[in-house]
Parts: C-alpha cells; sequence; structure tokens
C-alpha cells in the first residue's frame, strides 16, 4: 500500500524519507521548549530528539509508519517533519501525524500544503480511503489548520495521552474520507 521510499515534491516542498543524518540539521530547529507544549515529546532535548528519529527510522525500516522530512525546494533547507502512520492495510485507514514545522515557516501555509501533498499520494497512489489526525483539544492552531484543510471532527478521547510536562491531554479526532478529499 505505501511506497516506503516515496519522495513527494511540489514548488514550495519535497518530502522524503526520514533519514539519521537529520539530527544535525534538525536540533538547531527544535530548541525552544515552548514548541513542544502540544507535543508528545520536547524534542528541545537533543536526546529525546535522537530517540525521537531513531524510532522513526526504526518503524520506517519495519515498515510500520513512513516518517517524512520535510525540506524547503528553494534552499534544500529543513523545515519540519510528518509521518504517515498506524497503517491499517486491511481497513486501508492510516494516520497523518507526529509532525512539526521549524518557527521560520509557521503560519506561512507550509503545514496545509504539506498535508493536501500527502492527501493527493495516499488518497491517488495508494488504496487509502480513509487518513485519521489527532491532536491536543486544547491546540487551536492545529485544529484551525485541520479544519482549513477540510477535515472533519469526529470526537474526543478523554485523558486520553500523557503529555510532556505531565499534563494528561483530552485527544481530538479528525478525518478525511477518499471519497469527501474528490469533491
Amino acid at each position: 500500500m505505501i511506497d516506503f521510499k516515496k519522495i513527494i515534491r511540489s514548488e514550495r516542498v519535497f518530502l522524503r524519507p526520514m533519514k539519521t543524518d537529520d539530527f544535525e540539521k534538525m536540533k538547531s530547529l527544535t530548541t525552544d521548549p515552548k514548541m513542544w507544549y502540544y507535543f508528545t515529546a520536547d524534542l528541545s532535548d537533543e536526546i529525546i530528539l535522537k530517540q525521537w528519529i531513531e524510532t522513526a527510522i526504526s518503524d520506517l525500516k519495519q515498515h510500520k509508519a513512513l516518517p517524512l522530512t520535510i525540506v524547503d525546494s528553494k534552499n534544500e533547507n529543513i523545515i519540519g517533519t510528518t509521518r504517515i502512520g498506524n497503517i491499517s492495510e486491511v481497513n486501508k485507514r492510516v494516520e497523518i501525524g507526529w509532525t512539526w514545522i521549524s518557527k521560520e515557516y509557521q503560519g506561512t501555509g507550509i503545514n496545509g500544503h504539506v498535508k493536501k501533498l500527502l492527501f493527493e499520494y495516499l488518497f491517488s497512489e495508494t488504496a487509502t480511503l480513509r487518513i485519521e489526525f489527532k491532536t491536543d483539544i486544547l491546540n487551536i492552531p492545529a485544529r484551525k489548520g485541520m479544519e482549513k484543510v477540510g477535515l472533519i471532527k469526529e470526537g474526543v478521547l478523554r485523558s486520553h495521552t500523557l503529555m510532556t510536562n505531565n499534563r494528561r491531554r483530552d485527544t481530538l479526532y479528525y478525518s478525511i474520507l477518499k471519497d469527501e478529499w474528490n469533491k
């Protein structure tokens, strides 16, 4: 179903499978602890960032997930990551998440652009019928971004996930179906 060597290109960005070497460039983009308030790992800690990347690459090698590094097409700078995970071939379902965008590129529309590239790939080149997303119910910017690209709010799982600051988050689920995307 998923091509684990897939590179997705547009004029603005290209998404390529994450590499161990990405750590050196990513660590300078992840230093602000405030950036990780709504994230499940504090990637401002280099040890945690390295483990996070190693886990992503291990999942890639085992075909459990496709972690993608987001690269600016103009200057080839890494600007963030996203991932296709929780892949269920039998149910023709995936999750997109684990996404972060460097501060310099936040608010530029890159995140929505990346989501649309992933929708195009998953719905046009794979058997995917459903794409899921989840976020912290308190993360208003993420929620607005998800709704802006056409995702449907589905419901809340209460006290679902332990966050980096020992807070338990309520997780809000969103999705988009292939027949909704085609409209």
